[in-house]
């Protein structure tokens, strides 16, 4: 079987510096390990597979993450580097249709030291930030194409 590596080219991405490339490997039944060409690893399998994410668990990490670094420098400036977060999320999957119907996330953060108006004032910049910047979330809420070709030996 043969692999080919999507491309900026091959994916219509141009815009997209520096290129990672990703890929996952076969490790067992069920079982994968996740790679990046910047050396990162992550353990994908079944829900009944212990030490590893599903495919669904890592969605909802990565659109976390991506709600967290895209709120990290408003965050950041007002309450210093520091500060402590945690990004909640969740959304039980229908399996009849073999889709996330909805996903929740819930920003953890402590602002009592702000004044009412000056935390409310920061929350509206932090959804902002988010909103114009997470691509995750934007790719999840504008339905991406995906495509998938195989190639065989």
């Amino acid at each position: 079987m043969t692999t080919q590596t999507p491309t900026p080219e091959t994916t219509g991405d141009a815009q997209q510096k520096p290129h990672t490339d990703l890929w996952v490997q076969r490790t067992g039944v069920r079982r994968y390990t996740g790679r990046s060409s910047r050396g990162a690893e992550v353990l994908v399998g079944s829900e009944d597979v212990d030490g590893v994410f599903t495919p669904g668990e890592l969605l909802k990490i990565a659109l976390a993450a991506c709600t967290g670094m895209s709120s990290d420098r408003p965050l950041a400036r007002r309450l210093g580097d520091d500060y402590d977060a945690t990004i909640r999320v969740s959304g039980a999957a229908d399996r009849d249709n073999e889709v996330y119907p909805r996903l929740d996330e819930v920003l953890e953060i402590d602002l009592s030291e702000l004044d009412p108006e000056a935390a409310q004032r920061l929350l509206v910049v932090v959804e902002r930030a988010v909103d114009a910047v997470c691509t995750v979330g934007r790719t999840i809420k504008a339905g991406a194409e995906v495509g998938l070709r195989i190639d065989t030996e």
